[in-house]
């Protein structure tokens, strides 16, 4: 593996990647159901085929210039419950009804928190990890979900612990769980961690907002409490790691949740998070403007403003790109920004509403 590319760069993508047939047939054939995929009860016919489907796509990825890559999360259904239902405290349920999108609802798999959380020592992403170490001769990253995934997406009725009761014990666990996350990706050779902390961009949506102020929730507090848990997360990290964050207002099979510009979010996701890159959506109006960059802090950090959609075919023309670094560069200098598509392209396994050559092509424009 060569190492000497170090994050943040000028081009990369977010993480996931459309499946492939193959994929999908092997899923289907051995059985696996969206509880159980994702390397929980994984039979080794079906790693053996998500193997070789991650070998190809790793190419792929090396093959557009890209300094990192991933393994597009072939061995998940979601982006975030996988991870999430292998931690140790947390369970995946199946009910009648999913998250509601706009025109689409995802499938009805919820988390329920049912004792004290950590992380596991067997976390099966870590293994995950490894192999794509094995695969490539760039630098690996791995992008699992935020710390604020397990609270936003947790009904407080599935919240089971009476310790929990106490928010601030549920979210002192949680960033003692994922520093311990940190920690174990690190010793399995991550250099380059994502977070996808979305839920910052949703609590920038008054009908979110409103939700949550209905839970009896503060979203602002809520804000600056999921930025505390994040920085708590990642403060003892070693020097050589670097840690991104993505935020989008949802994705599944290209269509969204929330809307609404960043500025309810920006200060505390700059400022109080501690992270070093930061894929941000921009694809379309519902981001708002490049206002809010302003916040960014001269130095070292990074921001990937995501004008490359991956929710549909069509490519953006060249002079539309440059008009819109021109526009943001007003709010930020030109050196702390970088480019990459919006979101992932298959943030379930069922994937966006394009084809594997268009993406390849935005993946080689964006990343």
């Amino acid at each position: 593996m060569l190492m000497s590319a170090i994050p943040p760069f000028r081009a990369d993508h977010v993480g996931s990647l459309l499946r492939p047939a193959s994929v999908h047939e092997a899923r289907t054939r051995y059985g696996a159901s969206r509880i159980t995929s994702a390397g929980f009860s994984t039979t080794k016919g079906l790693k053996a085929v998500e193997d070789q489907a991650i070998s190809e796509v790793v190419r792929m990825q090396e093959s557009v210039g890209l300094k990192s890559v991933t393994d597009g999360e072939f061995r998940r259904s979601f982006w975030h419950y996988d991870f999430m239902g292998a931690l140790t405290g947390m369970e995946l349920v199946e009910r009648d009804t999913g998250v509601q999108f706009h025109g689409k609802v995802l499938p009805p798999i919820h988390p329920t928190i049912t004792g004290r959380l950590d992380f596991p020592d067997d976390h099966p992403m870590l293994d995950h990890f490894r192999y794509l170490v094995s695969t490539t001769r760039v630098l690996p990253k791995i992008s699992i979900p935020g710390p604020s995934a397990c609270h936003f997406r947790t009904a407080a009725a599935d919240i089971a612990p009476v310790e929990y009761a106490d928010s601030e014990v549920l979210f002192a666990d949680l960033s003692r769980t994922y520093a311990k996350a940190v920690s174990a990706f690190y010793e399995a050779g991550c250099r380059y961690l994502q977070m996808d902390d979305i839920f910052f961009a949703y609590l920038c949506d008054e009908k979110q907002r409103e939700q949550k102020r209905q839970e009896g929730l503060d979203p602002d507090w809520l804000i600056s409490k999921y930025a505390q848990m994040m920085h708590d997360a990642i403060i003892d990290r070693p020097a050589d790691m670097t840690i991104a964050m993505h935020l989008c207002r949802g994705n599944f099979r290209s269509t969204w949740v929330a809307e609404g510009g960043y500025d309810p979010a920006v200060d505390a996701v700059f400022n109080q998070t501690g992270v070093d890159v930061y894929f941000m959506e921009y694809d379309s109006d519902r981001a708002g403007g490049f206002e809010p960059l302003r916040l960014l802090p001269k130095g070292s950090k990074r921001v990937m403003p995501g004008f490359i959609t991956t929710k549909s075919g069509a490519l953006e023309t060249l002079d539309s790109v440059k008009r819109r670094f021109d526009d943001a560069s007003q709010y930020v200098d030109l050196d702390q920004l970088g480019i990459a598509p919006q979101c992932g392209f298959a943030s379930t396994e069922e994937g966006n509403e394009l084809t594997f050559d268009e993406q390849k092509t935005q993946t080689r424009t964006g990343g």
